[in-house]
């Protein structure tokens, strides 16, 4: 059975919800439902199985955290290490963004206990938690098998099972910690599958899960959001820091989300970003749970205009009031497209989102076009900017065509040898020594059978050698207080961690 949004939606009073849920929402500034959710709430209110493909932004969080809420509240409370309800998440970021939705919702139901476990913070807490029983439990798939192999928790009474993003559960590989963590729940039970996309992989695994669903669509697989207006710009590699510098200033965004492919590439926007007098932080893998909370409070402050992430934010950000997402980097995976623009434009509000395109990127470029069924404007800047001394596209798993740059600060060729110092150098170590000098070091030259020392890689990129462009007063350049470091200064610091 699949339902279609092509009817007009209603008010959240119409559900016949709980009055607890209509004053939490009231609270929240509900009024109309979306689309998605018009289509699946009555369904879950009956017990439906749902498999639901619907975007980012849409408002899906709510319209599978009510219909939970109102079933479990007529229910006792979880036993101990047991869970009522289990949603899984494929970022640490999403999983608490959904806790924090079903804390809101649930504000008046005192007797609802929500909690939310994942990697990258201490096991302890989370233990003991789990151990007086949660009504709903919010989770990564691997931390949760963590505590499931310690006996912390126990699936075998659930009675509601969610997974959301399972598209991005596939490109993260989770697909099968995901069947496992299925294995362990009762077959009696209601599942709801949510995914932005629907590869043959995602279609499979719902067919898995799931037992006669109602099938909620509210827009076609890869289509992307229709109130963001999106471009393109060819630029070369080298000259994409200059391009991004300029559409700050030209754009003036309120609040701008960068996305880079690698989490070193992320690192290195922010650090040029601040030598040119932009004010940003980054958000990745490598950052700790406290760092990324730290950088995701900030930036939904407004206290930190700019952030810049990897894909493990494409879906886990759902912060108001992002005017622009720049993709400093295109994604290598197309649909990934889709999500990265879908933190613009929510709420039904406009958006933004201007994409650069080196010459290796094209083929990128044209996947996304095949998936989202579009030509993206697109403008020639080739030529027009200054390009960087080094261009890095080691981190993308390339090497630069043609021999190799010498690195930065190399000394120059030496003059010819003496014959003298030719011949020392045709004799062995040993001999060619002169009286007093240092004896070479065994890690240096290695000893029979025992491995040399790696030297350095000539080619580290530290960004020392990008050429500085200067400060600009926009976003946050300009206030009181802020000091830009030299050059030096940055390279001492780097050299001393």
């Amino acid at each position: 059975m699949v339902l279609k949004a092509d009817f007009p939606l209603t008010s959240f009073t119409d559900f016949g919800l709980a009055e607890t849920l209509t004053r939490a929402l009231v609270d929240a500034g509900y009024d109309t439902p979306t689309p998605i959710q018009m289509q699946a709430i009555p369904e879950l209110l009956k017990g439906r199985d749902l498999l639901g493909i619907a975007q980012t932004g849409t408002g899906k969080t709510a319209a599978f955290a009510l219909p939970i809420l109102q079933r479990l509240s007529a229910g006792r409370p979880a036993a101990p290490r047991r869970v009522r309800a289990l949603i899984l998440s494929p970022t640490r970021e999403l999983a608490t963004q959904i806790a924090d939705s079903f804390k809101a919702y649930g504000r008046y139901m005192n007797h609802m206990s929500v909690a939310v476990v994942f990697g990258g913070v201490g096991h302890r807490p989370q233990e003991d938690r789990l151990k007086r029983g949660v009504d709903i439990l919010v989770a990564t798939p691997g931390r949760l098998m963590d505590h499931m192999a310690a006996g912390m928790v126990s699936l075998e009474s659930t009675e509601i099972f969610v997974l959301d993003e399972a598209d991005q559960m596939l490109d993260m590989g989770f697909v099968v910690p995901v069947r496992r963590i299925v294995k362990t729940l009762p077959k009696a039970r209601q599942s709801l599958f949510f995914s932005a996309t629907m590869p043959k992989e995602i279609g499979q695994l719902a067919g898995e899960m799931l037992f006669n669903p109602v099938t909620v669509s509210v827009a076609p697989t890869g289509t992307t959001v229709e109130l963001v207006e999106q471009r393109v710009i060819h630029v070369e590699a080298g000259a994409k820091r200059r391009l991004l510098l300029d559409v700050i200033v030209a754009e003036k965004p309120e609040r701008v989300l960068i996305f880079t492919r690698t989490k070193h590439g992320a690192d290195r926007v922010v650090r040029q970003l601040g030598q040119d007098g932009v004010e940003a932080a980054a958000i990745h893998g490598n950052k700790s749970q406290g760092q990324r909370e730290k950088a995701l409070a900030s930036f939904k402050a407004g206290a930190t205009p700019v952030l810049v992430a990897t894909d493990i934010a494409a879906r886990g950000i759902d912060v108001s009031g992002v005017s622009h997402v720049i993709n400093f980097d295109l994604p290598n995976i197309p649909e990934s497209y889709v999500h990265r623009i879908g933190r613009t434009a929510r709420a039904g509000a406009s958006g933004i989102a201007i994409s650069f395109c080196a010459e290796d990127e094209r083929p990128f470029l044209k996947d996304i076009e095949k998936i989202t069924r579009q030509k993206i404007p697109a403008e020639d800047r080739r030529g027009t900017l200054p390009i960087s001394e080094r261009t890095d596209t080691s981190e993308r798993g390339e090497r630069p065509a043609g021999k190799r740059p010498p690195p930065r600060g190399r000394r120059p060729a030496a003059a010819p040898a003496s014959a003298d110092q030719q011949r020392r150098d045709s004799m062995p170590a040993a001999k060619a020594r002169q009286p007093g000098a240092a004896k070479p070091s065994h890690a240096a030259f290695g000893k029979p059978g025992q491995a040399k020392a790696t030297p350095r890689p000539a080619h580290r990129d530290t960004g020392a050698s990008e050429e500085t462009l200067g400060r600009v007063g926009f976003l946050a350049g300009g206030r009181d207080g802020m000091k830009r470091k030299s050059v030096a200064d940055d390279r001492g610091n780097r050299n001393g961690r």
